[in-house]
């Protein structure tokens, strides 16, 4: 039998290497870093566009991080177990390293005048951030859908108002999706996402510290529907009201720091695990966060992709992602309540909104400039 010669193929630590180098310099987003993947691997045969193709379709239609669970699907179709389990660590190693360096100096030095300068920029910027993402996120799920945009209104009034987000809302938005879109069909993935819920709220409960930590972040990664930041609103829940093991201010800058390192946006787990339990927390937390994300891809992404046009996968995903952005909205108001307390933050707020809508800059721009602006306007 002769082989294909139109048939792509990349060695394994070529894959390695490449995605290695994408989380360590990869800035700008899932988005972003979706992209980076299209313009290298397409044009070098090492995956067909078909093939990122459906990739991409996966990531966008299953809960977690889009670039990790991308990143790791191309690991997969190419290498198998081994490939979706090395390209998933490198490819996350080094904004994990970094970010565990960044919070061992946050937790050090929090109590010096230009640290607590330097986040009263970054907190009204990461506002913006928040609000822009919400905002395209709901453009390019809910669009002119007026029943997707009143799940989308009713959540974020219910996560502001109850000040707290409910998990098993998005598995209703969710199922209400069905029925919008496959009135006639029922859903096993809403009950496949109940079942993580539940399990992983008992094991919240039973289990010391470390083991909350880990259970609640598996919870996250599972329910991270439709970009990175839509994991602010379970992890302020979480982390802050529910447990409290971070401030307001701590879980802004957490946001921020994931925010500014390259690679996945929740890479913010890091940072929070490191503030609740030192290292091991940062490890635990990171690790539960892209367990989910490392599941999916292994057991269901071949599933998703071949039934991606069925109406009651469409409608769950359409329901859950409207949900998501509500969320983000009610959460961003409820962090905003703590970050913009002034004239100044207002302007920062307001330039840092007009310099990512108007101008394209980078958020890694963004949060650079209003770090600096918060050193010149911040009164101690």
């Amino acid at each position: 039998m002769t082989s294909n010669p139109t048939r792509p193929s990349v060695g394994l630590w070529e894959l390695v290497r490449y995605f290695l180098r994408l989380g360590s310099f990869g800035f700008g987003g899932p988005i972003a870093l979706a992209g980076y993947m299209q313009r290298d691997l397409v044009p070098r045969r090492w995956i067909t566009t078909e093939e990122y193709k459906e990739g991409l379709a996966f990531a966008q239609m299953m809960p977690g991080p889009l670039a990790a669970q991308l990143a790791m699907w191309i690991g997969f179709i190419r290498h198998g177990v081994v490939g979706a389990s090395l390209v998933g660590i490198v490819f996350i190693l080094p904004p994990y390293l970094i970010v565990v360096v960044i919070a061992a100096f946050y937790v050090k030095y929090n109590g010096l005048a230009v640290v607590q300068a330097l986040f009263y920029g970054i907190g009204p910027a990461v506002i913006a951030i928040i609000a822009i993402s919400a905002f395209r996120l709901a453009r390019t799920t809910v669009e002119r859908d007026p029943r997707l945009w009143i799940i989308f209104a009713a959540i974020a009034v219910i996560t502001f108002l109850s000040r707290t987000e409910i998990a098993l809302l998005f598995v209703a938005a969710g199922i209400i999706g069905i029925f919008i879109y496959a009135p006639f069909w029922k859903s096993k993935r809403g009950s496949a996402q109940s079942i993580i819920l539940v399990a992983a709220s008992a094991a919240q409960i039973s289990l010391p510290r470390l083991g909350q930590l880990g259970a609640f972040f598996v919870k996250a990664g599972a329910f991270t529907f439709g970009s990175g930041l839509a994991i602010v609103p379970f992890l302020h829940q979480g982390v802050v009201l529910d447990y409290r093991w971070l401030t307001e201010r701590q879980f802004l800058d957490a946001v921020a720091v994931g925010v500014i390192t390259p690679g996945p946006v929740v890479i913010t787990a890091a940072f929070v695990g490191y503030l609740v339990g030192g290292l091991p927390g940062s490890m635990i937390a990171a690790g539960a966060v892209f367990l989910p994300v490392y599941l999916f891809v292994l057991f269901i992404g071949r599933y998703i992709v071949r039934y991606r046009e069925h109406p009651t996968l469409k409608g769950f995903v359409k329901g859950a992602t409207a949900a998501a952005s509500g969320a983000i909205v009610g959460a961003g108001v409820i962090l905003a309540e703590g970050s913009i307390v002034d004239l100044p933050t207002v302007v920062i707020a307001i330039a840092s909104f007009a310099g990512l809508q108007a101008f394209k800059l980078p958020e890694p721009v963004i949060i650079g400039g209003a770090a600096i602006a918060g050193v010149l306007l911040h009164r101690s």
